[in-house]
């Protein structure tokens, strides 16, 4: 438990930015599972229409510090590749 002001003070700053840096992940995660569900059910329009939405939310976490912005990149990156893959002509 806290016994001085300064210390009190930054157990509640940690309550609140972990609140908050909670809400921000669980709602990249909900974007990120859409895109990899409209990609496992080869709906191209429709994964690529969450990509935007789940890019945006990524690069936004990045920003703020909720993910390391190399973790965020490489999640852009591979959705991108898979949304890619299925959209491109088969061989």
């Amino acid at each position: 438990m806290a016994n001085h002001p300064s210390a009190e003070k930054r157990n509640r700053q940690r309550i609140k930015r972990t609140l908050r840096n909670r809400g921000v992940s669980s709602a990249v995660r909900t974007q990120v599972k859409a895109v990899r569900t409209a990609l496992h059910a080869k709906d191209a329009s429709a994964a690529a229409t969450a990509l935007k939405v789940a890019t945006v939310a990524l690069d936004k976490a990045a920003t703020k510090g909720v993910l390391h912005p190399k973790a965020a990149s490489r999640t852009i990156s591979r959705l991108t590749a898979q949304l890619h893959k299925l959209s491109s002509p088969a061989k």
